[in-house]
């Protein structure tokens, strides 16, 4: 038998069903898509570091990482990264090269279609 597990952080609970809400009324499978990897163990949550972002992200992307954004290389393109949470290194570095950080509840309410949106991992 499958042990059913729920999370236990109120704020992932509730990103979870927002995104399935907001994935149902605009028709956007992204959503869904990133709730999905965000049910699972948090062991299997993304961590991505600058140098992965510099590498396949384009000036002006929109990039969305369902986990950690880490500072490890360098960012030369200025691009909004929408991330579970972000190290400090990271927001420093994304800042200096004109980025954004932003949380993905507000990539969320600035883009629900999610049109645009590139998941990295």
């Amino acid at each position: 038998m499958t042990r059913i597990v729920e999370k236990t952080n109120p704020r992932l609970s509730s990103l979870i069903a927002l995104l399935k809400n907001t994935s149902r009324e605009n028709e956007a499978k992204i959503w869904r898509e990133i709730a999905g990897r965000l049910e699972t163990s948090n062991r299997n949550y993304a961590e991505v570091n600058l140098s992965k972002i510099n590498r396949y992200a384009h000036t002006g992307e929109t990039i969305i990482v369902p986990g950690k954004v880490l500072g490890s290389g360098v960012l030369e393109q200025s691009v909004k990264i929408a991330a579970l949470n972000f190290s400090e290194s990271a927001t420093s570095k994304i800042r200096d090269a004109k980025g954004q950080c932003m949380t993905i509840e507000q990539l969320l309410q600035d883009n629900p279609k999610g049109s645009g949106v590139r998941i990295l991992r």
